[in-house]
């Protein structure tokens, strides 16, 4: 009797690991290498500006910040990761704004600005080796 509910604890410990956890996106992996050189891509050689871009959860929003520095972030919203709202980029350029809980996030790091959700934007690590810059999880 004592083997069978050893059983059953064992069995059932990986199902309760698999709730969701609040803010935290579900995981698609991301290898995208983008061509700066290539006319789609042309607004990402100025510091400054930005592209949305398929991939990830919900898609991505690659910034250029600086020279030499990117960030990119997923679009999917983390206050209410099992809605799936996508984010999008304010008209100032800097803010990023989930429809949906209206929380906001800065496009700098993702970091929370305001509203109901308690995490920041997934970020994406970047390589850049001019003219290609690299994004992967």
């Amino acid at each position: 009797m004592r083997l069978t509910w050893t059983i059953l604890l064992l069995a059932c410990l990986p199902m309760s690991s698999c709730r969701d956890t609040p803010g935290v996106i579900p995981y698609v992996d991301v290898n995208i290498d983008l061509n700066l050189g290539l006319p789609a891509y042309n607004s990402l050689n100025f510091p400054g500006n930005w592209l949305y871009i398929s991939g990830g959860s919900r898609g991505l929003i690659v910034y250029r910040y600086t020279l030499d520095e990117f960030v990119v972030l997923d679009r999917h919203a983390t206050f209410d990761v099992g809605a799936g709202c996508q984010c999008t980029l304010s008209q100032d350029g800097y803010t990023i704004l989930d429809p949906c809980s209206d929380s906001q996030w800065y496009i700098f790091d993702g970091s929370i600005i305001q509203g109901p959700t308690t995490a920041p934007l997934e970020r994406y690590t970047t390589t850049w080796i001019p003219p290609v810059l690299s994004i992967q999880n």
